[in-house]
């Protein structure tokens, strides 16, 4: 699939929207109110295409004055967690949803589920199938063939209640049994070939402990919980578009009130980025990122700690938006989106990344000033803070040329540049060490330049962001990158992981940072200036060891790409 490269940001109704707001306007839904879930597995964290349904569950709730469930998807004790349930909680939090009263679990109706299995066994629609893993995917049948009926599809009523009885008590062994609903063998969809609706598994249970030793399936357990909770439209992605007879299956049993139905919408795919679960969590086991928040990691914990505001991952869903066919997004919308939304609330600091002494020969000895700097300049309301100068600052070594290109405007003997917030400064004399580095610059400053003007009003075409050497702290920079080089990891090579980016994070530990950014505090969005957007780290920063991750850069792809798509 060809990357989405043009997003319109007015849009009309999706198809999702155009559903409700029909179901309402001819009376199909309940008591008038949508009711709608998000039902995440705990067996990992969340990741930016999880957002995309958070977005659209929670969001079409709130637009229509309705409410969102949260259930936890507990059906496999062995994988889940609760770290998983506490994380999926926070990153919803996070991204600005809540679910009120509405929290559940799977497993809350586990006991409502094994009575409804019961009945279907009585009433010969659910038998106790003994084929083996290899010949239930024999019996199966293909895509073009039918399957074959099980031996046992035809076993009495009372050994199937008995032997499922067993099951429950534990005296059969893992694989050795499931329960099957009686469907169709013959079926074109091989999901409704006789469905496995609950096996056996000796695992301990988060909540239910070893109450149960039977777990039922997640087609079984997924619409008996949607038609118990009341839910009017169940969204979810299109890889469960071939499940839904299933699902309009299970909530047409006997006994059960509520029929809801089931929508599906594409799911996200983004350049540059791998959103399958398994694979996240290979990275994680083998240690080729430092956990599942690792800010180079899609996951939202990840996101967040790398300095991605809620606002910004909510307006790229919201951009990219809903429609019932897959295609994948340009990865330089997500950073567009996100320095859309940290330019109006990152707060401007300044950091040299590379250092360079420059020192002021004729500025006073010891002095030193407090300078008055704007916050943001997107925002009046921002304020401003004082930034300490004096005759010993540092510049970013790329911001001096000894012999100077064509077209270069920075910092060079002879010509003049002017500090940010500051003065006027031309260079005098460079200093070199014994190895022909540049180690130290000497200038003049102006001293009636101050704030980047002058008596004469002369223009400089150079201005370069500094810190006084006095007062400047130590930081540690961690320079983030896309975790892999293709945009589509593993097309071309058959491995994702041959398309790595081994320079995805840089880490800069001589960093000089204006003194303001010793309070800094994760959560806080900085822009350092020229530079880009930055967060202190969430779990590595402290007063004594500043770091700070990189968002994202400056630089803006989207709008270039945007600009060369409309001349």
């Amino acid at each position: 699939m060809e990357p989405v490269v043009e997003l319109k940001e007015e849009r009309s109704m999706n198809f999702l929207e155009r559903i409700i707001e029909d179901d309402l306007a001819n009376n199909r839904v309940p008591d008038n109110t949508i009711v709608t879930r998000f039902p995440p597995e705990p067996n990992g964290y969340l990741h930016i295409g999880h957002a995309k349904a958070i977005c659209i569950n929670f969001g079409m709730a709130e637009k229509y004055n309705g409410r969102c469930h949260l259930r936890m998807d507990d059906t496999n004790p062995e994988k889940e967690e609760q770290e998983y349930i506490n994380a999926i909680q926070d990153d919803i939090h996070w991204l600005g949803f809540d679910w009120n009263d509405y929290f559940y679990h799977a497993s809350d109706y586990y006991q409502t589920l094994y009575e409804i299995a019961l009945n279907l066994i009585k009433d010969g629609k659910a038998y106790v199938d003994s084929l083996s893993a290899e010949q239930m995917k024999e019996y199966r049948g293909t895509l073009t063939e039918p399957g074959k009926e099980s031996p046992d599809r035809n076993r009495p009523i009372e050994d199937n209640l008995r032997l499922f009885e067993e099951m429950r008590q534990g005296k059969h062994a893992e694989g050795s049994l499931i329960l099957r609903a009686k469907l169709d063998m013959a079926s074109p969809n091989i999901n409704m070939r006789d469905p496995a609706l609950y096996r056996i598994k000796f695992a301990t249970h988060p909540r239910t402990g070893d109450t149960w030793c039977i777990y039922p399936m997640y087609d079984y357990t997924h619409p008996i919980s949607d038609a118990i909770e009341g839910i009017t439209h169940s969204m979810c992605s299109l890889e469960f578009e071939d499940h839904r007879p299933v699902y309009d299956w299970a909530t047409s049993i006997d006994g059960i009130d509520h029929t809801p139905h089931q929508y599906e919408f594409a799911r996200l795919n983004i350049t540059h980025f791998v959103l399958s679960k398994r694979k996240l969590l290979h990275l994680v086991k083998h240690r080729l990122v430092l956990g599942w928040d690792d800010p180079r990691m899609p996951t939202l914990c990840g996101m967040r700690r790398r300095g991605y505001s809620p606002e910004s991952i909510r307006d790229f869903i919201s951009r990219v938006g809903v429609a019932k066919v897959e295609s994948v997004v340009d990865y330089n919308l997500l950073e567009f989106c996100v320095r859309e939304d940290l330019n109006k609330r990152a707060q401007r600091v300044m950091a040299v990344l590379d250092p360079l002494l420059v020192v002021i020969t004729n500025y006073p000895k010891d002095k030193v000033e407090w300078l008055d700097a704007e916050n943001n300049p997107e925002n009046p309301q921002g304020g401003t803070r004082l930034i300490p100068f004096s005759g010993e600052i540092y510049i970013e070594k790329e911001d001096f040329m000894e012999v100077p290109v064509k077209g270069y405007h920075r910092l060079y003997p002879g010509n003049e540049i002017r500090l940010k917030h500051a003065y006027y400064i031309t260079c005098n004399e460079v200093i070199k060490d014994d190895q022909g580095n540049v180690v130290e610059v000497r200038c003049t400053y102006d001293p009636e330049s101050k704030g980047g003007t002058t008596p004469d009003q002369r223009k400089v075409k150079g201005t370069s962001h500094w810190v006084s050497v006095p007062q400047a702290i130590d930081c540690e920079v961690r320079q983030y990158d896309k975790l892999f080089l293709t945009e589509d990891p593993g097309v071309s090579t058959g491995n994702y992981l041959d398309d790595l980016n081994h320079e995805s994070l840089v880490v800069l530990s001589h960093v000089k940072c204006e003194p303001s950014l010793k309070d800094a505090q994760p959560g806080e969005y900085l822009q350092f200036i020229r530079n880009g957007y930055y967060m202190a780290d969430s779990k590595d920063h402290s007063v004594e060891h500043p770091v700070f991750n990189r968002t994202v850069t400056l630089k803006d792809s989207w709008s270039k790409k945007m600009k060369k798509i409309h001349q």
